[in-house]
């Protein structure tokens, strides 16, 4: 927290004309002992000069050096090194502390040094440009910093959101706004219009131009005072990401660099594929569970499994995860045309049908030959979901039970065979007519609409919690299930079934 000023006073100029600086504001500058401007090419700067108002600026530091960063770091280091010599008041345009970085770095110099600051609010640019515009805030607004939009190695947080509008800050030239503009494309379309404002509160050089984003940078007007506005592009609310993967696919990078984690960069395809399933089953786990912070958590671990599989890919210059999220954007959209186009539909049965079509002429524009119905079904997919799967393809071409009472006899008479082959002592044969019964069984649940993945969990489920059930009941009694007769595990196991049913 800042104390009162001994030897730093940070104050703003407001956005423009001298009237815009309050009293108490006023009052400090004329009886400053050392007054320093950030900047002199400021409507206000100009007026405290007519008024006789002696102070130092830091352009000449915009000429000697050709990045912004250093310029406010040598900014910091002056200003501070002065106020250690007797009181400074060291001024900036708008509000000390609305996109002014050479603030926050005097500010931790300052702490550093154990110098003792003050900062005096003031009007920023925003309150003039909002009323120039006329923009109502209610439907969100996000400030974004042009040089850190413009930068190499760009900040996510500095990325736009297209659903809100955002005012750009900080365009100070033709450079900056050409390289804003070009990332701002990433965002929105060439032709969407944006508002750039020059001088927002200095009543005699303000100036407001609408334009295609494309033009941004064609301005011969656009200078230190310059902001954009650049509206919300609703077209993109089914396209555009609130929750951007920016900081997960940075973190990857820094884990898989040279000085990152060893483990990290040692994993392949290859050797993520059982965490992408074990991760899955996870979240699987905490939907059965409810819990929904949970749910929350196991899918970001899931999520983390296809950034690293897509970061691997983007080292070797296939795909990154940007290509990732708009291919299964983009399919989305293709395969709903009753939402996103003309099409109508009548219920979710036509709904299938025509995505069915709509991939079939996905694998034909891209080569792909099915010579089979049962082409397509993952190799690795677990040996229930398949059997339902293959099921469900063969019934399309007829052939199927009419109803579950095939499906029925079918299960009693794989059984029997499963008895034969037990009786003929052949291990082959009985693995054989088992698969059979299960594959028979799987039949049955489709006709009865049930998951028999589904259905097999919940009796995993119950057959743990009843042996749980048992082991506590005989830790209880001073027991050990190990050596306990049959009759008295049987006991046991009635008793679970019992009292867990009475729970339910």
């Amino acid at each position: 927290m800042a104390v009162i000023a001994k030897e730093l006073l940070i104050v703003g100029l407001g956005p423009g004309d001298v009237d815009l600086i309050s009293i108490g504001t006023f009052e400090k500058i004329k009886n400053a002992r050392k007054l320093l401007l950030r900047t002199g090419k400021h409507p206000a700067a100009e007026e405290l000069r007519s008024m006789g108002l002696e102070f130092e600026t830091f352009d000449h530091l915009y000429e000697r050096y050709g990045d912004f960063a250093e310029i406010y770091s040598e900014i910091a280091v002056e200003v501070v090194r002065l106020a250690g010599e007797g009181p400074v008041v060291f001024a900036v345009p708008g509000n000390p502390l609305v996109g002014e970085e050479a603030v926050l770095r005097i500010i931790q110099l300052a702490l550093e040094a154990n110098l003792s600051y003050e900062i005096v609010p003031a009007m920023s640019f925003l309150d003039p440009v909002l009323t120039g515009l006329g923009l109502d805030l209610s439907g969100g607004l996000k400030l974004v910093d042009g040089l850190q939009l413009a930068g190499e190695e760009r900040n996510p947080a500095a990325n736009p959101d297209p659903l809100v509008s955002n005012i750009i800050m900080q365009v100070y030239n033709s450079r900056v706004a050409s390289e804003v503009k070009l990332s701002l494309m990433e965002f929105y379309p060439d032709e969407h219009p944006v508002t750039v404002i020059s001088a927002a509160g200095a009543a005699d050089q303000v100036r407001i131009e609408e334009i295609p984003l494309f033009e941004l940078d064609r301005l011969p007007w656009v200078d230190h005072l310059t902001c954009v506005h650049v509206p919300p592009y609703l077209e993109s609310k089914s396209m555009v990401s609130r929750y951007p993967a920016d900081r997960l696919v940075g973190l990857l990078e820094i884990l898989r660099s040279e000085a990152g984690c060893p483990w990290d960069k040692d994993q392949t395809h290859t050797s993520l594929k059982k965490y992408l399933v074990e991760e899955t089953y996870e979240v699987i786990d905490a939907i059965e569970e409810g819990n929904m912070y949970k749910v929350c958590e196991e899918l970001g671990d899931l999520l983390l499994q296809i950034a690293f599989h897509a970061q691997i890919a983007a080292e070797q210059g296939f795909f990154d995860m940007n290509d990732v999220i708009g291919v299964i954007a983009d399919k989305l959209i293709r395969r709903h045309p009753h939402v996103f186009g003309d099409t109508y539909v009548r219920n979710s049965e036509e709904v299938s049908i025509k995505w069915e079509e709509i991939k079939k002429n996905e694998l034909k524009e891209k080569g792909e030959t099915r010579n089979s119905l049962l082409d397509g079904i993952p190799n690795h997919m677990p040996a229930l979901m398949k059997a339902d799967k293959i099921q469900r393809r063969a019934a399309k071409v007829g052939f199927d039970w009419s109803d579950y009472r095939g499906a029925l006899d079918k299960v009693s008479e794989e059984l029997m065979e499963v008895c034969e082959a037990i009786d003929s002592g052949n291990s082959d044969k009985v693995r054989e007519e088992i698969g059979d019964i299960l594959f028979a069984v799987v039949n049955l649940a489709r006709f009865k609409k049930i998951d028999p993945e589904e259905a097999l969990a919940l009796t995993n489920r119950k057959f743990k919690n009843r042996f749980v059930f048992m082991e506590e009941s005989a830790s209880n009694s001073g027991k050990d299930l190990s050596k306990m007769s049959l009759d008295e595990l049987d006991r046991l196991w009635n008793n679970a079934k019992l009292m867990l049913q009475s729970k339910k």
